[in-house]
């Protein structure tokens, strides 16, 4: 490594692909320094995935609870403290903290507690008065959440203050079609808040199956959650009792007791100093790197939200790996953004890999569908009407899976497996010539006609 920079590596971010990239470059015998200007984790383990599925879990409990009486078990007026779940959530936040920022000094990693901005090509600016350089920088500051412009909008909140209510509202009205809008709307309907979700057109989920789409809706509107849908933000006010009233195009107004935006994310590239650095910049801010996650600066890279290619942690910490590997490594690698599983942790979670139908019909014409449409054992016994729908896309003349897609209990847990072989390039046939595992949900999945 030149000698003349004061680091190898120096990052800009510590979130997971910040985190895997500097641990994985120091493993390769760089001098590696990371900066975080809040907390060690990101996104993800501090205010994301993470604490939400936390939150996920204790909302479980609210129909859990209730369908246990069908299964023999007597529970006598359960009660739900949402600052119990709040503390505990939050402690253990803490805890990962802890161990991302011990990882990182295991593999000696110098952390910086400031904030870094570009001042030339190799020199990084820190918030403390110090002025560094680096041979390599890499950018991996994530993104935020996306707050509509109306009158008011400082009356609602995102997902980054969700986690910290003082108390549960009773009345929330959630703007957002995406996966942060539909699992924050199950958490706060199983905790027992009218939820409404108000979304400015009427798809949800855009990019899942049409088909699980659609049987979300049905099912979340038959637990009682409230959707508007072609409506836009007029104007947020806040009542003398301290509720807020909000008005939207083509609904009547609203009044709520809180306002949760959930209507996408922005990369974090502001104040960043890259222009200084000859870093171009996307339509939507976000920072253009080709297929080794290299910038327009030959020395420059970003992983992660920040480059809005996939806004996914595992795919964050997969660019980070491959960054790491190609530039200290000695190997040049990337990652292949396609056929990347992803789930809803809604009620009921929702899963997928590959195409869906309509993209399979638009990309191939001639395909094959075999479905699944069944209610769960447990939901059965529960008297719950709920029911499960399975489906996969198939290339008609070979039989090549093109695409999996479930909604029902526990489908991002058995979407992983069946990730795998969609990756691979498995046929029908395969899934058919594997022995079930009975009875199971995922049994499904070979049984399919």
């Amino acid at each position: 490594m030149a000698d003349q920079y004061d680091y190898d590596l120096f990052t800009i971010g510590a979130g997971s692909g910040g985190v895997r990239a500097s641990r994985v470059a120091a493993a390769h015998g760089a001098k590696v320094a990371i900066a975080e200007e809040h907390r060690v984790g990101g996104t993800c383990v501090i205010r994301g995935c993470v604490p939400k599925k936390m939150l996920v879990y204790g909302a479980h409990f609210a129909e859990d609870l209730e369908d246990a009486r069908a299964f023999g078990w007597t529970i006598d007026n359960p009660k739900f403290d949402w600052a119990t779940l709040r503390d505990n959530v939050l402690r253990d936040v803490d805890r990962l903290n802890g161990l991302y920022t011990e990882t990182l000094e295991n593999h000696g990693v110098e952390i910086v507690n400031e904030r870094a901005e570009l001042t030339g090509p190799h020199e990084i600016a820190l918030s403390g008065g110090r002025k560094v350089t680096a041979k390599h920088i890499l950018i991996a500051t994530g993104a935020r959440p996306h707050v509509p412009e109306c009158p008011g909008n400082e009356l609602g909140i995102t997902s980054n203050e969700a986690f910290h209510l003082d108390a549960l509202p009773p009345r929330i009205l959630i703007a957002g079609g995406g996966y942060i809008a539909n699992e924050f709307a199950g958490i706060f309907n199983e905790f027992g808040s009218q939820v409404t979700i108000i979304n400015r057109s009427d798809v949800l989920l855009r990019g899942y199956d049409a088909a699980l789409r659609d049987r979300l809706l049905q099912i979340s509107v038959m637990k009682g959650i409230d959707f508007r849908f072609h409506a836009e933000f007029r104007g947020i006010e806040e009542n003398d009792d301290g509720s807020l009233k909000v008005s939207m195009t083509n609904h009547d107004d609203l009044v709520v007791d809180a306002v949760l935006f959930a209507t996408g994310r922005v990369p974090n590239t502001e104040g960043l100093g890259l222009d200084k650095a000859g870093v171009k910049l996307g339509d939507k801010g976000e920072i253009v790197v080709d297929e080794f996650s290299k910038t327009s600066a030959d020395h420059i890279y970003a992983v992660g939200d920040v480059t809005n290619r996939v806004q996914l942690t595992p795919v964050a910490i997969r660019e980070g790996q491959a960054f790491a590997d190609t530039v200290f490594g000695g190997k040049r690698t990337k990652v292949d953004h396609s056929c990347i599983p992803a789930a809803v942790f809604s009620h009921p979670p929702l899963a997928g890999v590959g195409l869906t139908e309509g993209e399979a019909r638009n990309k191939y014409g001639s395909i094959r569908v075999y479905q699944s449409d069944f209610r769960p054992m447990k939901n059965v016994l529960a008297g719950r009407s709920e029911r499960a729908l399975y489906k996969m896309i198939c290339d008609e003349d070979s039989g090549r899976i093109l695409g999996i897609h479930m909604i029902g209990p526990d489908a991002a847990e058995i979407m992983q497996a069946a990730a795998v072989a969609v990756r691979a390039g498995l046929t029908k046939a395969d899934f058919d010539a594997t022995v079930a595992i009975h009875p199971t949900m995922a049994e499904e999945l070979v049984l399919m006609r």
